[in-house]
């Protein structure tokens, strides 16, 4: 066993002596040291309740003959952390948690992991850890939240922070806005609709790195603790038959995962999370050109909010990813091997009835192309994003003129004082990987807008959006503006042109004259510190997954 490295033999006599301070005897020595990552924490509503689910992961881990070693991590919420400066810390706590769980794994030699995210980061860093490890491992995520009921009508995190717009504007009593803050999560869970958090949980069962099931059963329900306990069980088989997360994340994989998320319409964030995850692993290669490719192939059929009405609990009562992915199995490489240790085409077998009103099949779907489209075009000679699933279809081709804004500070202020209107093509620059640093999510302007019924105005930002972001949203723009992109050229008034089908988008001045203004462009200076600086240097564009070299 790999943990022999710290318990076997007269030279490791001085370890197991602090084995045994821990409270092991000469039987645990003998066993497997199975590690279990938990990201529990007190803030976080989608953390809340791991400290009770590792509980049973570490009785089950008993049972099977292991000794569990709980170690922690970190977790940001990102609706916490959104519109002021904590969100610069969102992004880079992915390649914290990425090194806490390879640092405790390679200092302590566990034979196996045990990853326990729920939200944004969390999910993909400790995948890129796992990647990076590559030691038998599986992931239990902790579940989506229940929604809540505001005046009859099902509701979530994200009607929330639109209602905000709404009342600023006048459309929505003070009243109703505190009522609706006090019913709208009502408990333990990633939020309720398709945002980054689940996004990343469907894409981590379909990678084959948690069991069938385990991305929709929710934070409070018995089904995660049956799903926790058969995970536990499962690492043993893992370990037993030396299946690697290197062995389950292959390059057919991670097609298999940008296929159903397409079809999900998830989050435009795991064009970051993807390839970073990807990026762990020698020989593969997973891009924004991949996903772009696979949107032209992959329909539409899973309309959940913000893209549709339809939440995490309806998904899960229709069937959950095994569902959705028996619906789209004629696209899929279902030879891949999976944490079951079992191939996608076997574990499909035992798919029961599905809800075909909540996942349509591809012949039926919601939308004949996927989810997400990258676009490319004369701001964005490197690629660009937007979640094209949850834009109205009249938004899909718009052209107006810039309102331009270095931040969102200055955007949401603009915002609030009523200076955008209908037809508005709204640019925030500076907050990409590096101007930002750390490329803040854009939740506050798009919620902002959505609250005030501006239907019509688009917004694009080297910056990203949450998961909850609707509308004509284009983000990731690359290059980004303090790395001189053709966004730090734009100026008030001028036009950009936006062509979703076409995956375009176009800043109408010729080449000369985006060359000319980029050379008298000058970034300001931040003065950084601490490992917003070291992130700053380190990070590389959102093409690139956001990634350090």
């Amino acid at each position: 066993m790999r943990s022999d490295n710290i318990k076997k033999g007269i030279n490791r006599t001085s370890h197991r002596s602090l084995l045994r301070a821990c409270g092991l005897d000469d039987d645990d020595m003998k066993k497997p040291f199975i590690g279990i990552a938990n990201s529990y924490t007190d803030i976080v509503p989608g953390h809340i309740h791991l400290r009770g689910l590792v509980d049973v992961v570490k009785e089950t881990i008993r049972a099977e003959g292991g000794v569990p070693f709980e170690f922690s991590t970190m977790a940001v919420c990102d609706g916490i952390a959104m519109n002021h400066e904590g969100m610069y810390f969102s992004l880079p706590s992915r390649e914290i948690i990425a090194n806490t769980v390879e640092s405790m794994t390679m200092a302590h030699q566990f034979d196996a992991l045990i990853l326990m995210p729920t939200c944004d980061k969390v999910v993909p860093g400790m995948l890129m850890a796992a990647a990076r490890l590559n030691i038998p491992a599986i992931v239990i995520t902790g579940g989506p939240m229940m929604p809540g009921k505001f005046h009859g009508e099902i509701v979530d995190f994200i009607n929330v922070t639109e209602a905000v717009g709404a009342t600023q504007s006048g459309k929505m009593s003070e009243e109703d806005l505190y009522e609706l803050e006090r019913c709208a999560c009502p408990g333990a869970g990633s939020c309720a609709g398709l945002f980054t958090a689940n996004t990343m949980a469907c894409l981590t069962e379909t990678l084959g790195m948690s069991l069938p099931g385990c991305a929709t059963a929710h934070a409070v329900s018995d089904r995660k603790v049956e799903i926790a306990k058969q995970s536990a069980k499962a690492i043993f088989k893992l370990l037993e038959k030396d299946i690697k997360p290197q062995d389950i994340m292959t390059q057919q994989a991670f097609e298999n995962a940008i296929i159903v998320d397409l079809a999900l319409g998830g989050s435009t964030n795991t064009t970051l999370h993807i390839p970073a995850i990807a990026h762990e692993i020698a020989d593969l290669d997973v891009s924004i050109d991949l996903f772009d490719k696979l949107s032209h192939e992959v329909p539409y059929i899973c309309s959940i909010r913000p893209g549709g009405n339809n939440h995490m609990i309806d998904v899960e009562n229709a069937g959950g990813i095994p569902a959705v992915m028996k619906n789209l199995e004629s696209k899929l490489h279902t030879d891949c091997v999976t944490s079951t240790s079992k191939t996608i085409r076997e574990n499909l077998e035992e798919v029961g009835d599905i809800n075909y009103d909540v996942i349509h099949t591809i012949d039926d779907p919601v939308r004949t192309e996927g989810g997400i489209a990258v676009l490319y075009g004369n701001i964005a000679p490197n690629g660009c994003v937007i979640k094209q699933g949850a834009v109205n279809k009249d938004m899909l081709v718009h052209s107006g003129p810039c309102k331009v804004y270095n931040s969102e500070e200055e955007c949401v202020t603009a915002i609030e004082n009523d200076e955008i209107v209908d037809g508005d093509v709204v640019v925030i620059r500076y907050e990409g990987p590096k101007g930002g640093p750390g490329m803040r999510e854009m939740l506050n302007p798009t919620a902002a807008i959505m609250g005030r019924e501006l239907y019509h105005v688009a917004l694009i930002t080297d910056g990203r959006f949450s998961g909850g972001s609707r509308g004509p949203c284009v983000g990731h723009i690359s290059p980004e503006a303090a790395e001189f992109g053709p966004i730090a050229a734009i100026e008030n008034g001028d036009v950009v042109s936006i062509n979703v089908p076409e995956r375009s988008i176009t800043l109408e001045l010729t080449d000369e004259e985006i060359e000319k203004r980029l050379a008298d462009v000058k970034p300001a200076e931040r003065n950084l510190k601490g490992w917003l600086r070291q992130y700053q240097q380190l990070a590389t564009s959102a093409d690139k997954g956001g990634v350090l070299k």
